[in-house]
């Protein structure tokens, strides 16, 4: 509190005597004090005196309550779970021998599904025409293992929500031709007969087709830090 005496005239004569601080009076959250200066015998001054509030600030402020994260509840969980597909991506011989294995592997990081399983593999004839059984009655069928055998490939396993969905849409039309722009095969393949990539066309296959090309231990079970910001 600040208190300022404004004088008039002459200089008065103040003593410690002369100077009575009168009761504090509080008005509105605020103090008031006044001060009576009392001048010499042998000047005769009026003194006024200009009161100036003081604020004080208000000793009850409200804080912010501390945020919480939200809770996770089990059945949330387990049906996120159960909504979680698994999908066989494989980048063919012409996609491994043109150097499109990180390009094709970032869409599919970039589109936020997890990838459990990773290998380069020669892939033997009896596996191929297993894999590809379902068209060992059409005519290209021979011509089709021989490509598959040609050279390395390699296999992926992903995992997530819609996962088998996504992953067609990601990969594009068989005809590269008829492919959309933006997806790999519209992007990166000009032939049918060589079209970059495979992808599982239903989550049944997915997970035959997982266990086909994968041995047990050779997927990777984890959670992805940024799990909580693709899936409720």
């Amino acid at each position: 509190m600040e208190t300022v005496g404004v004088l008039g005239g002459a200089k008065p004569c103040l003593t410690s005597s002369s100077v009575v601080l009168r009761s504090s009076t509080q008005r509105s959250g605020s103090s008031y004090s006044t001060l009576s200066y009392a001048p010499c015998k042998k000047q005769h001054l009026n003194l006024r005196t200009t009161h100036i509030s003081a604020f004080h600030s208000h000793p009850h402020v409200a804080k912010p309550r501390n945020s919480t994260k939200p809770r996770t509840f089990l059945p949330r969980v387990v049906a996120s779970l159960e909504q979680v597909e698994e999908t066989y991506i494989m980048v063919k011989p012409d996609g491994v021998q043109r150097g499109l294995v990180g390009e094709i592997i970032s869409r599919f990081e970039k589109k936020g599904f997890k990838l459990t399983g990773l290998k380069l593999f020669q892939c033997p004839k009896e596996l191929a025409e297993e894999h590809y059984k379902d068209l060992n009655a059409k005519p290209f069928f021979p011509k089709l293992i021989d490509y598959i055998t040609s050279g390395p490939v390699v296999c992926m396993a992903w995992e997530g929500d819609g996962v088998v969905a996504s992953a067609r849409k990601l990969i594009g039309s068989t005809n590269p031709l008829q492919a959309e722009p933006g997806t790999i095969r519209g992007d990166l393949a000009v032939q049918t007969g060589r079209n970059v990539v495979h992808g599982s066309d239903s989550p049944e296959n997915g997970k035959r087709e997982i266990g086909l090309w994968f041995k047990d231990g050779e997927l990777c079970q984890w959670t992805p830090a940024q799990a909580s910001w693709l899936r409720e």
